[in-house]
């Protein structure tokens, strides 16, 4: 045996260096499901089909009798699914972990236990300080959806929710431009020989992007306002069209809002702060029965004239224009938004259980870390604790403390 070939004999005895094993801890979850009692609520955030493969997948699920009617899923679809129907609140917030739409509400907050989670939507700009303190004191894991984040840095319930409305808000302005809603008495859109619906859209995210899609579907004359150039251009591409764009610092804006049938505002706030680019002097100038619909008015609003309005009174008028302010537009279509919120939960929910927990999920994973505001009884959110005064310790810190 040459010396090469004795060297290689050895080395074949010697140890191997080799990759640890990644350690894994599946943990079964236990989800509540409550029924909604914040008003004209329809939305449930698991449908049955979901609910059916959290089961399969070892996890427990509660729903509370009739929480899935408003989205027409009935509490035996939810049972066929492997759920545990209950009959009561108090039962339902027994489980680890509570999936909800709305912000928790007053009288449910006598149904929390100490360490529980809750993943809702927060809706910050109708939230005060108590409501944090109320967390805080029961030491409450808090999720706001809309600031989960997906691994390549988008928000995907935003997303889908934006969709909805978006697609939604042309059918809304439809129907208050009609005469039957004692509206201008015009199509929205545009027939041959007419002169077609004048729209303008503020804002170029997701909810323009689609209420864009629909308009131009019917044949509407639409301008695009944004505050940033880029928005308009990323806009302009997804489109696929050569759509009239203007940023909002301009007298443009003014002009254009003065000849429209239909305003659309969907401009999310920037540092949370809300911005009226609509003011009240460009609306008085507008045409009598115009329609305003302010898709922002859950974070504040975009146009100096809106306030909330709900699906059982929707509409008011300011200076003859009609405003519909309704905070939860996607409501009006439960049963697909509740589809649509499934789909973005359901994935979360099963990497959860194999990545061992809620703790694990919010220390490995940073996409969804980042929806977390409130943690082991105090806010993990800098902007809400400088908004409300309020004691805040860094998410990392808290949980590496832990470990």
């Amino acid at each position: 045996m040459t010396g090469f070939g004795e060297l290689a004999q050895k080395t074949a005895l010697y140890p191997q260096e080799a990759l640890a094993p990644v350690k894994t801890s599946q943990q079964n979850l236990f989800i509540g499901l409550p029924k909604e009692i914040s008003l004209q609520e329809n939305r449930i955030a698991l449908t049955p089909e979901a609910v059916a493969i959290l089961v399969r997948n070892g996890h427990r699920v509660l729903v509370e009798k009739g929480a899935g009617l408003g989205a027409n899923f009935a509490d035996n679809q939810y049972g066929e699914a492997g759920a545990e129907i209950v009959f009561s609140p108090q039962e339902v917030y027994g489980s680890d972990l509570i999936l909800k739409i709305e912000p928790i509400v007053e009288q449910e907050f006598s149904f929390l236990k100490n360490g529980q989670t809750i993943i809702s939507a927060l809706n910050l700009p109708t939230r005060n300080r108590t409501y944090f303190e109320q967390l805080n004191d029961k030491n409450i894991t808090a999720i706001g959806y809309e600031y989960i984040e997906d691994p390549a840095g988008g928000q995907p319930v935003i997303r889908s929710l934006s969709e909805i409305a978006g697609s939604s808000v042309m059918l809304i302005a439809a129907e208050y431009l009609s005469s039957a809603n004692h509206g201008q008495g015009i199509i929205l859109g545009g027939i041959t020989g007419v002169s077609p619906t004048k729209v303008v859209i503020i804002g170029a995210g997701t909810v323009a992007e689609y209420a864009a899609r629909t308009a131009l579907g019917l044949g509407a004359d639409i301008k695009i306002f944004d505050q940033h150039i880029y928005r308009l251009q990323r806009l302009k591409y997804a489109l696929g069209q050569n759509v009239n764009t203007s940023i909002i610092e301009s007298d443009t804006l003014s002009e254009a809002i003065q000849r429209a049938d239909v305003v659309i505002g969907a401009l999310r706030p920037e540092d949370g702060q809300n911005i009226f680019v609509v003011t009240e002097e460009m609306v008085a100038k507008m045409q009598p029965n115009s329609v305003i619909i302010d898709v922002s008015i859950d974070q504040g609003g975009c146009i100096e004239t809106s306030r909330i309005t709900t699906h059982k009174d929707p509409i008011y008028k300011v200076y003859d224009v009609i405003h519909y302010c309704v905070p939860n537009i996607a409501s009006r279509v439960g049963h697909t938004a509740s589809m649509a919120l499934s789909n973005v939960f359901l994935p979360i929910l099963l990497r959860t259980g194999t990545t061992g927990g809620i703790d694990q999920m919010m220390y490995n994973k940073r996409w969804f870390g980042r929806g977390v505001y409130a943690h082991g009884g105090t806010l993990t959110n800098a902007f809400i604790a400088k908004k409300f005064s309020m004691r805040y310790k860094d998410l990392s810190l808290l949980l590496a403390a832990r470990r």
